[in-house]
């Protein structure tokens, strides 16, 4: 599976529905069955008990039938004759009622075992393959979801790990079963009596015909059905998610026509399945009379020559109903398997989807960054930026902090990044080309230029979003591609202009689950003015944040982000178009939440407006993927080159307006 696949091969694989049963599937599943093996060993061993339990009735029935026409056990059921003595005051019917009853009773708690334990296997499995596959899609590369459509992914998650729990309950198992029970009755069947037996099996050839056929319609059915269950689901997703542009653009009646006649299609192609069902029900169960009339048929004209009794061909009628019924559930098993097989399938494709490495190293460069990498973020301090060869310079002062020892000056809170000849690509489009710069511990530099010239890719290459392919990124003198991904991340922080709020209260949205104390969020909410946000609020920091924090505007979202990278205590801050989209008097109050966490800290800004680049150190001008300037704002504007068009176009209106 490349990455260069196209959205045309993806869909190809949606089509293919695999095997009924695949064995390299099951091999790759059976490590989350492992630890249920017991369960499955109970249910493998309980298959001949049951089987032997739902033909006894059968022969009981027949025995009492043959003791009430001939008086005496006969020597097809002469295994009834202990029960056809009268004890304690009860006569052969009341015990074969009995016994009948007791095995019903048996078959009854065997039932309930076996349905208890698979759904509880399958529900288990499920659990820990979901587990597993969450984890995994959360440390894909961006590249993957760059290319994965969201409603697919959340499939895969959802439907189709359902459709796999259903391979337990009537899966693999269940058809055992039913094979198993269907060869003990054919060899009751032929130890009863071979001639009956034979002429009972007469039309079962015909019937596996048909059954072949079947498999093979309701396959194309079944497979129609699944792509337009997925074009309906695609088309929910997109509507509800452009919901506001749907409702802007009066786009109601045109979705509701595109809606309706995707339902439509969708209802066509089950009902096509439907078909395929009902004729196979109507098959077998036409089948099972025509094979019942020639029993009494054939079985009455021995009766008449004294060959077979009455019990006897009681028995075969009873057991080729028996033998029959699991042809009327092959349909449905046979769609559970293929839709458990294929989300199957589609499960482990998902979960071959490579992971982008942790760091070239095998293991981070200390026991604390080891310790770090595993319990998230919670602890981080301040580091520096030149120093301990193995990592950041943070690591002498955790080894101080370790040993006791104390420094006798503080050290820069930011760090030192390199950019060296980084070139990259989305595919065949080339973004960035040659890039090379560097930005000193605590300074703050600006990045600028037009849209697509490669200025947030180049944030997104430092923070490992997306990997390298030629040239190298350092920090602190240390390869990025040398430093496990949590390392890293838990020294930078990125704030971004779409801000992302989950659902939940304003605290848990700043400190993201990590444990902070109140003291750092409340200081991070007081410089970047979320405080006065928070007193204006009914519940204060209880308060609900809606999906997506609709609830708040944009300035505020923005606000949120701010206190959010800030509570991090982050040394490398990586805003991008961090104030594009707020209003005049939101901005003042970002610009100086801004200057609260820009303090000490190494700062690259990707921004548009003069206001937040204008007093930084640096800015970098990037055109076409390159960097074709570089000064402050002053010597800039004094080369009169590419910067200075960009502020005659996008910053000298905005002073005059001032």
């Amino acid at each position: 599976m490349t990455e260069e696949r196209s959205e045309a091969a993806q869909l190809g694989r949606e089509r293919d529905l695999g095997k009924v049963y695949d064995t390299e599937l099951i091999k790759r599943l059976w490590p989350f069955m492992r630890p249920y093996r017991g369960w499955i060993g109970l249910n493998f061993a309980l298959i001949p008990p049951r089987a032997v339990l739902e033909l006894m009735p059968a022969l009981v029935v027949g025995a009492a039938l043959n003791y009430l026409t001939e008086g005496e056990a006969t020597t097809e059921v002469g295994w009834m004759a202990p029960f056809l003595v009268p004890r304690l005051g009860l006569g052969p019917l009341a015990w074969m009622f009995g016994l009948v009853f007791a095995v019903s009773i048996v078959t009854l708690v065997m039932d309930w075992l076996r349905a208890f334990t698979m759904i509880s296997l399958g529900q288990r499995t499920v659990r820990d393959v979901r587990r597993t596959l969450f984890d995994h899609v959360q440390r894909l590369p961006m590249r993957f979801f760059d290319r994965y459509p969201v409603g697919r992914l959340v499939t895969r998650l959802t439907n189709d790990l359902e459709h796999l729990a259903e391979m337990f309950s009537a899966g693999v198992i269940a058809m055992v079963a039913d094979v198993f029970v269907m060869v003990v009755i054919l060899t009751m069947l032929f130890a009863i009596d071979p001639r009956l037996a034979l002429a009972a099996l007469a039309l079962v050839p015909v019937l596996g015909i048909a059954a072949a056929i079947f498999r093979y319609k309701v396959r194309e059915a079944y497979r129609e059905v699944r792509v337009k269950i997925a074009r309906l689901n695609a088309h929910l997703q997109e509507t509800i998610s452009g919901m506001k542009v749907v409702q802007l653009f009066a786009r109601e009646r045109r979705n509701f026509e595109d809606f309706s006649r995707e339902n439509a299609s969708h209802r066509d192609s089950w009902l096509r399945s439907i078909r395929y069902d009902a004729l196979l029900f109507s098959t077998v169960d036409l089948a099972t009379n025509l094979t019942r009339a020639l029993i009494f048929w054939y079985g009455a004209q021995m009766m008449g020559l004294g060959g077979i009794t009455l019990g006897t061909i009681y028995v075969f009628s009873d057991y080729m109903s028996r033998f029959f019924r699991p042809l009327m559930d092959l349909s449905a098993k046979y769609s559970v398997m293929q839709s458990s097989m294929a989300s199957a399938e589609r499960v482990f494709q998902l979960l071959d989807e490579p992971r982008e490495p942790e760091g070239r190293s095998e293991e981070p460069a200390d026991a604390a960054d080891a310790a770090s990498a595993h319990t998230g973020y919670a602890g981080a301090t301040h580091t520096g930026c030149a120093g301990a060869p193995a990592g950041f310079r943070g690591d002498a002062r955790r080894e101080a902090a370790t040993t006791g020892e104390t420094k006798t000056a503080p050290e820069p809170d930011g760090c030192e990044v390199e950019f060296d000849g980084v070139t990259f690509a989305y595919g065949a489009e080339t973004v960035l080309r040659d890039v090379s710069f560097k930005v000193a511990a605590g300074e703050r530099v600006a990045i600028v230029g037009h849209t697509g010239s490669g200025k947030t890719t180049t944030l997104k290459l430092l923070a490992r979003l997306y990997e390298l392919q030629e040239g190298s990124i350092r920090v602190d003198g240390r390869d990025i591609r040398d430093i496990p991904k949590p390392e890293l991340r838990r020294r930078l922080a990125f704030v971004l202009q779409d801000v992302f709020l989950f659902d939940g209260d304003l605290r848990y949205n700043i400190v993201l689950g990590r444990d902070v104390a109140d003291e750092v969020v409340d200081e991070a909410a007081r410089a970047t003015h979320v405080d006065d946000l928070i007193e204006r609020l009914p519940n204060g920091w209880a308060h609900k944040v809606s999906e997506r924090g609709v609830n708040f505007s944009t300035g505020q979202r923005q606000l949120l982000s701010f206190a959010r990278a800030l509570a991090r205590e982050p040394q490398l801050l990586l805003l991008d178009e961090a104030t594009s989209s707020v209003d005049t008097e939101t901005e003042a109050l970002i610009q100086d939440a801004l200057r609260h966490l820009m303090e000490g800290k190494t700062s690259i800004v990707v921004a548009h407006r003069l206001s937040t680049i204008k007093d930084v150190d640096r800015i970098y001008v990037f055109h076409h993927g390159a960097i074709c300037e570089h000064g402050t704002h002053d010597e800039l504007l004094e080369l009169r080159g590419v910067y200075w068009r960009l502020y005659q176009l996008q910053y000298a209106q905005q002073e005059t307006a001032a």
